[in-house]
């Protein structure tokens, strides 16, 4: 993923239940949540990820899942 000048990245500690078991890490670039597995994630994972954030979209590919920020409306 490449990052534009002047972006925040951060990463913040696992401490509750509210995120899938395989959770390695998860990390912030701007408004982009990027949660990263220990080994490939499965449907009931991003079901648990979409939860932690209903208005955005969450995708999976593999060992990581994206949620995305909702599309600003013009």
């Amino acid at each position: 993923m490449s990052h534009t000048l002047g972006q925040v990245r951060s990463s913040e500690t696992i401490l509750d239940d509210g995120w899938p078991t395989r959770t390695r890490d998860v990390s912030y670039a701007g408004d982009v949540c990027m949660v990263h597995g220990n080994g490939d994630f499965n449907p009931a994972d991003l079901s648990t990820v979409r939860g932690r954030f209903p208005s955005q979209h969450a995708t999976t590919d593999g060992d990581v899942i994206t949620a995305w920020p909702p599309v600003q409306q013009k």
